[in-house]
């Protein structure tokens, strides 16, 4: 039964019906597309990233990793910004903000240069814009002077982001690229630069495949590729990793973000929000599965709210960020023993192969009975549990501490979905 909880937001002074967004993409890219979007529950877009330049595109553009299913695992693309005329796109989001006054229309824009950021600031601005992203990190530009090598250089990140804000009285947005070792450095230059609010991660630069037939990469174009961005479920851990960092950095801490990278599910925009994202943008999952994927993240999120006492977003935003600690900060004076149930256990013998080729040999083979036994060999890894097929046949067990090591509680991780 579908849940819908009062899901509305504060974003960078900018009320929104609820957290979800679509991020600049091709899925957001025309006024028909958008109004469908609107329609469908989405409570606004961040729209296709606006330049001068108009993009000469390749074909074909996409390609994807699976595993052992139709389902995606990552999606590639080698598509650059909108390739529609700046002043088609204006008339758009000014249509567009007339015939949704309460959705939300952020703006991505590029320039390659200080007067084409100003330019398209304030064009995009007499158009009707709620807020203003400054993309720089689309990694598959034809050109240094945009996307995510501007993104690497934090004194352009400053001097163009200032420009933008000189040229707006809107809200200003730098999203980010993880094409980096510290996100902070561009991140902390786009606030001296006057930026409100932080947007991360886009894409990673990648090769989904090699094609053997024409020994080139993925996707074929007249037999050559090119190195470009990776999303989708795949990226999500290095999205909430650079998330959290930024969210843990002193001067970074207040600052709004906007968060995407592999949000496909509720429980996935649920994890964005403990991390600190504010707002939460999606492209591939609606390239998988439409846009009626709206309806799935209100109604999860809002019966997760509702069944465990939240009230507002907000209170959600952040709450696992104290819990994330250096690797120097965690306890490590005990050991957790797993528990295998012998009436779930269906005798497949993956713990005991994994444990033997590739942990430290803790699991003894019963082959008469097709069982696994825990040997005093056992270091509380926890690969068994990760290679189980069947749920809950393997959970955390005993408490073992190291010898010398003080007894004390210690919090036990009960469910695994």
């Amino acid at each position: 039964m579908a849940l819908v909880k009062d899901l509305s937001i504060d974003f960078l002074g900018v009320r929104c019906e609820n957290p979800f967004f679509l991020s600049s993409s091709p899925v957001c890219s025309n006024y028909e597309m958008i109004k469908k979007a609107f329609e469908a529950g989405w409570a606004g877009v961040f729209y296709k990233t606006l330049g001068i330049f108009i993009p000469d595109e390749c074909s074909p553009r996409f390609d994807i990793t699976r595993k052992e299913s139709a389902v995606w695992t990552g999606f590639k693309n080698m598509e650059m910004i909108s390739d529609k005329p700046l002043e088609k796109n204006l008339e758009y989001i000014r249509r567009l903000k007339e015939e949704f006054p309460t959705k939300v229309m952020a703006i991505s824009i590029m320039g390659s240069d200080e007067e084409e950021w100003r330019i398209l600031a304030k064009k995009v601005t007499e158009a009707g814009a709620d807020l203003i992203e400054c993309n720089f990190s689309c990694p598959q530009m034809t050109t240094s002077a945009m996307g995510s090598d501007v993104g690497q250089n934090p004194e352009l990140v400053e001097k163009y982001t200032r420009a933008v804000v000189e040229s707006t009285h809107l809200p200003v947005i730098a999203k980010m690229t993880p094409n980096i070792g510290n996100m902070e450095i561009p991140a902390m230059a786009a606030i001296k630069g006057g930026a409100k609010g932080i947007a991360a991660i886009n894409t990673i630069k990648s090769i989904t495949n090699i094609d053997i037939e024409n020994m080139t990469a993925m996707p074929v174009v007249n037999a050559k590729s090119s190195i470009s961005g990776y999303s989708g479920a795949a990226v999500k851990p290095i999205a909430l990793r650079f998330i959290t960092q930024m969210k843990q950095y002193p001067d970074l801490a207040d600052v709004p973000i906007t968060g995407m990278g592999g949000i496909e599910t509720w429980r996935d925009a649920l994890e964005f929000l403990l991390v600190g994202s504010g707002n939460l943008q999606v492209t591939t999952a609606v390239m998988q599965y439409g846009y009626r994927i709206v309806e799935d993240l209100i109604s999860g999120l809002s019966h997760f709210m509702d069944e465990h006492g939240f009230e507002k977003v907000e209170d959600l935003i952040g709450l696992a960020l104290p819990n994330i600690v250096p690797a120097d900060a965690l306890d490590r004076s005990f050991k957790i023993i797993p528990k295998i149930n012998e009436d779930l256990c269906v005798g497949c013998g993956r713990c005991y192969v994994s444990c033997f080729d590739a942990a430290h040999q803790a699991i003894d083979w019963d082959g008469e009975n097709r069982k696994p036994i825990i040997n005093d060999n056992c270091v509380g890894c926890h690969l068994c549990l990760n290679v189980c097929p069947v749920l809950d046949c393997i959970l955390p067990g005993e408490v073992k501490f190291k010898e010398g090591r003080e007894p004390h509680t210690i919090e036990l991780k009960h469910k695994y979905e």
